[in-house]
């Protein structure tokens, strides 16, 4: 933003100064041309006139380059602070982007950057001319008459001094409108989203009421900003309307005393014209720098957030060539102001072992999956993939090798070929419609209304559940990853599509390692290594047969399981 601002300045003071031509001329026109010694001179009023126009049009035309390179170099920086801002939220990781509301978080990259937009654009320059303004214009009125000076002066005093009490009480209010502002976008997305469960409770009324009662919330404080910025701005209107009468008043007197002529008490009027509107500008400019604060606070407090899964980057490793084991060594995982979700988590996976991961609710399994992707990282202990630590490897090469498949595929607005296709950059159709029959999902595809061009609608909206969490097989088979980690990925799906889910994911973790969280004992039975969460603890490692054999807490989940798929049990 501050790229050319020095040459956007010096040709704003160019056009401040030709505002001030006018008065002057005028001045020139009343005492030389109209009341000089030898009666009235046509033609140097014609040539002063001329000499106006001439000014006018070139103050309007230096004004419209001034407002274009303001508008170009502000609008640059900020479309760099947007994506500076997109980028930070999305290097925050899960935990911390849930513990504020997602729409809250829209609004610091959008409406909080809008705020210091409009200033910059409207206010920021107008605010250093306009103090230029102030002073040259306050310079040739002294000079002009000494004594008018001090009038309006007089009478500019009790306004800027009101003008800065009110500055802090201005401040304070829109600060709370700005957070207003993300509550009400924070909870209308999210009543958007879960119009659905909503629907299903018959819980409009109540949703209603809490959207309700957030947007009455802004509305007031907004009313209570705008009630400061009005008395603000009524004041110094009422002080510019005072100045224009005692300036008269006195100008008069000093005309009738010979220290005055009437060009000279035109021209301060004039010019306390050009006074009065800075002033009044200030004032208003002041109550948007006050509202752009509160927003270039908001996205400063993002910006400064710590990323807690920062990238090492070029200090980083990448993941060594060949399949990759796991170990994961003494990890703990605590939740803030909550108990340990892990505690001493030990596991050795080799490369292309096929891994289920199984446990009740709440016992930590999706917690140790967010540690294999480095979604979160562990409070103590570390995960080692192909004999690197997590933390030490660089995002594109994680990401690169190891991907999940998380409970509920999250589909982009779209087709079904782009969903896929986001599994690998510079994929193209066939790449698409390759991995798409290596799953052996052609005969699904082909029965879409239309194929891998069917639209998903927002979210994925368009598709059932268990259509959804197709695609994000497909798109993790593009992704070809070494590692894959599935969370719970058949838990949501139509039995209709049970089967074609089931081939894909046999295909999809063929000759790679795995680590499923699995959520029906069958996942279990078919895997490699079994590994029990309980409590946070791994309790139980070992293959299916050997566990049931145990008789442990394993043979207990398990005969459980069977028990619900049993006549009796059914």
């Amino acid at each position: 933003m501050r790229r050319g601002l020095m040459g956007t300045l010096l040709l704003g003071v160019l056009a401040t100064a030709g505002r001030v031509v006018v008065p002057l001329a005028t001045q020139r026109t009343v005492d030389a041309g109209i009341n000089g010694p030898d009666g009235p001179d046509p033609g140097l009023v014609t040539r002063l006139v001329l000499v106006g126009v001439v000014v006018v049009v070139a103050t309007a035309f230096v004004s419209y380059v001034v407002n274009r390179r303001l508008f170009t170099a502000t609008e640059a920086g900020l479309a760099e602070l947007r994506t500076t801002a997109f980028r930070r939220v999305h290097d925050l990781s899960a935990l911390t982007q849930s513990s504020e509301q997602r729409g809250s978080l829209v609004s610091r990259v959008t409406t909080d950057v809008d705020t210091i937009s409009q200033f910059l654009q409207f206010g920021g320059l107008l605010l250093v001319l306009s103090v230029g303004q102030v002073l040259v214009v306050s310079v040739i009125i002294g000079v002009t008459s000494w004594q008018l000076l001090l009038v309006v002066v007089a009478c500019f005093v009790p306004v800027v001094l009101f003008g800065r009490w009110m500055q802090p009480r201005v401040s304070a209010a829109y600060a709370e409108v700005r957070a207003r502002v993300g509550r009400v976008l924070g909870g209308v997305s999210e009543t958007v989203v879960g119009a659905d469960t909503i629907r299903a409770y018959g819980a409009e009324a109540r949703t209603r009421a809490r959207v309700d009662a957030a947007v009455e919330d802004q509305r007031r404080a907004q009313v209570r900003a705008q009630t400061l910025v009005a008395t603000s701005f009524s004041t110094a209107v009422l002080g510019a309307g005072v100045v224009v009468a005692a300036v008269v008043v006195v100008g008069a007197l000093l005309g009738v005393d010979g220290d005055l002529t009437l060009g000279q008490l035109t021209a301060v009027l004039l010019l306390v014209q050009l006074l009065t509107g800075p002033v009044q500008s200030l004032t208003e400019v002041l109550n948007e720098l006050q509202n752009a604060v509160a927003g270039w606070r908001r996205v400063l407090a993002l910006l400064d957030t710590p990323v807690d899964l920062a990238d090492p980057g070029e200090d980083g490793r990448d993941l060594p060539d060949g399949p990759l084991d796991l170990r994961v060594e003494g990890v703990g995982y605590a939740y803030p102001g909550g108990r340990p979700a892990l505690s001493d988590v030990d596991l050795a996976v080799p490369a292309g072992t096929r891994v289920a991961v199984v446990g009740r609710t709440g016992s930590g399994k999706t917690t140790l999956a967010r540690l294999l992707t480095r979604l979160q990282d562990p409070v103590s202990g570390r995960v080692v993939l192909g004999g690197e630590d997590l933390r030490r490897v660089r995002a594109a090469s994680l990401r690169r090798r190891v991907a999940m498949v998380p409970q509920e595929g999250f589909l982009f607005e779209g087709t079904v070929a782009d969903n896929v296709a986001m599994g690998r950059e510079g994929s193209t159709g066939e790449d698409v419609r390759r991995v798409v029959e290596e799953l052996g999902l052609g005969p699904w595809v082909d029965g879409l209304p239309d194929g891998l061009g069917t639209r998903v609608g927002q979210r994925g909206e368009a598709l059932s559940a268990g259509e959804r969490q197709l695609v994000a097989l497909a798109r993790a088979r593009l992704a070809d990853p070494d590692v894959l980690v599935l969370d719970e990925a058949t838990s949501a799906v139509d039995p209709a599509l049970d089967v074609a889910i089931g081939a894909a994911l046999e295909r999809l973790m063929a000759g790679r390692t795995s680590v499923t969280i699995a959520h029906r004992m069958s996942t279990a039975e078919r895997a490699d290594l079994v590994v029990v969460v309980s409590g946070g603890r791994v309790t139980e490692t070992g293959r299916h047969a050997d566990l049931v054999d145990a008789g442990g807490h394993y043979a207990e989940l398990h005969r459980a399981w069977a028990a619900q798929l049993s006549p009796a049990g059914g």
